[in-house]
């Protein structure tokens, strides 16, 4: 909650989450930074089969990886919106033309949505939705994938073994399937690396029927294609 941080900031003294310059939770510089990104094709190298097109709103380093971490392990809440209004720009660039959108943010299990105290991904996503409102957007929020089995850390893994780890993890909530049939939905998370995440998230709503207009992240490692082919 944005009171947490205007305490923390008031009894530690605060400092940037991005820059760790004295001052508030998010100085005019790094919210300077988000404003002016250019969203860009995202392909991993190599190229996962079967995920969507994905697009990231910046390379994730420097500020805009300390402000996704400072958000989602050490709970500044209020880094939610600028960052919803970041993850809204990669959104309309994935959209193109079309001007409705339904938002299924990737899942995190349970036990981890406990341990950090807060869902980072979803608080973020409902920013976007929110923006993305305010810029005529017809957009939504759309809870339809649960996490079925919990995946091993994929920390350190080969983009061969992040696949197999996350092979059936994901599932489709029943309520959403009539919802989202034939309907413009994009897939959305925080950080794309060898997409291998994103590629069961697209699996688990295409095999029940829901096609997947495309990906949107807030950041792209490096281990992304430079020519986005």
């Amino acid at each position: 909650m944005p009171g947490r941080d205007a305490f923390v900031d008031l009894v530690l003294g605060g400092r940037c989450a991005g820059c760790d310059r004295p001052g508030v939770t998010l100085c005019d510089g790094c919210r300077g930074l988000l404003t002016g990104l250019t969203p860009f094709r995202a392909w991993p190298d190599p190229r996962p089969p079967g995920l969507a097109p994905p697009t990231a709103a910046a390379p994730y380093a420097d500020e805009l990886r300390s402000l996704i971490l400072a958000h989602k392990e050490h709970a500044r809440y209020a880094l939610a919106r600028p960052l919803g209004q970041l993850l809204a720009t990669a959104v309309r660039t994935a959209l193109g033309d079309r001007r409705t959108c339904h938002l299924c943010p990737v899942p995190s299990p349970r036990a981890t949505v406990r341990q950090r105290g807060h869902d980072p991904l979803r608080r973020i996503t409902k920013a976007a939705v929110r923006s993305l409102r305010r810029q005529g957007i017809d957009a939504s929020l759309a809870d339809a994938l649960r996490v079925v089995r919990r995946p091993d850390d994929q920390a350190g893994l080969s983009a061969e073994r992040r696949t197999v780890n996350l092979d059936g993890a994901f599932g489709l909530r029943s309520r959403w399937a009539e919802t989202l049939t034939d309907q413009p939905v994009l897939l959305v998370d925080d950080v794309i690396t060898t997409g291998s995440t994103l590629t069961e998230a697209c699996r688990a709503l295409e095999s029940r029927g829901i096609p997947v207009l495309g990906c949107a992240v807030l950041a792209a490692t490096r281990r992304y294609s430079p020519s986005g082919s």
